[in-house]
């Protein structure tokens, strides 16, 4: 929960947990371990790789967009490809590179232009209500929403999935 799934600025959640456990290292010596490490242990979302697999098998064009963190670029890429991710993607479209974050509507236009795709053709799958379901809505995508923390607020996903499996079932 300090973490607020991934959300809240690790600086601040290593300085709380610092002061919370008196941990006999500072905050930014742990900080600095995450961050040299954290992508080199990566572990797949259950189902992932078996949901894209059987996506690219029908021919569906995928991508991941993310918001990114600075500097973090590259080890996320790599992240992907020691996932095996990487050969089931069409696109990984970080924001940080490319100046955009969710749920700016240009980020979402971006990924459907590089996907050679229109909205009313494509679903946005993710589980942050503001950047997974009303930013991608913004602009005509479809929006599944994967509960995994962050509960709805006012937004209103096109569809709920129980876990990724439900994204083929969508198509």
């Amino acid at each position: 929960m300090l973490d607020d799934f991934g959300y809240r600025p690790k600086a601040e959640v290593f300085s709380e947990l610092v002061a919370e456990f008196g941990l006999g290292h500072g905050a930014q010596e742990l900080l600095d371990d995450y961050r040299a490490t954290l992508l080199n242990v990566p572990c797949l979302m259950p189902h992932a790789a078996e949901v894209l697999t059987a996506l690219r098998s029908r021919g569906v064009r995928t991508a991941v967009v993310t918001n990114g963190l600075t500097g973090w670029v590259e080890a996320q890429r790599r992240c992907i490809e020691r996932l095996g991710l990487a050969p089931l993607l069409n696109s990984v479209l970080d924001g940080v590179e490319v100046g955009l974050s969710k749920p700016d509507p240009a980020l979402y236009r971006l990924a459907l232009k590089r996907l050679g795709v229109g909205a009313a053709d494509a679903w946005f799958v993710g589980d942050s209500p503001r950047n997974d379901v009303w930013g991608p809505q913004q602009v005509g995508l479809r929006a599944a929403y994967l509960p995994t923390g962050h509960p709805l607020g006012g937004e209103k996903p096109d569809a709920t999935l129980r876990d990724l499996r439900g994204v083929l079932e969508l198509l």
